[in-house]
């Protein structure tokens, strides 16, 4: 994919919270801090559960599952029982509508 999709409307996504979108089948969790809109994948490395279930604290996200934490600016692991990272995709606001790419 090497265009930007548009996924949601920017302000459907209040700052502090954060859903998952679908881009090209997969699911991705979508999170806006302080206005800040950032994209990664929405599947913990641990038993693949969905991030977007979790809890979102600043720039932290937390699995719903075994509380692993990653970073939703660079998708890195912050803490817990998984060793990989998440994926991260770009983002950019357009006319008021949210694109992500892969």
């Amino acid at each position: 994919m090497t265009e930007f999709v548009p996924v949601c409307r920017a302000a459907d996504l209040s700052p502090g919270s954060m859903t998952w979108v679908a881009v090209e089948r997969e699911r991705v969790l979508l999170a806006n801090v302080a206005g800040t809109f950032y994209a990664l994948s929405d599947v913990c490395g641990h038993l693949r559960a969905p991030l977007s279930r979790g809890r979102l604290e600043g720039y932290s996200v937390e699995c719903p599952l075994h509380f692993a934490c990653f970073d939703v600016r660079t998708g890195a692991l912050i803490s817990g029982p998984v060793a990989t990272d998440v994926p991260t995709y770009q983002v950019r606001i357009e006319d008021g509508t949210v694109y992500v790419k892969r």
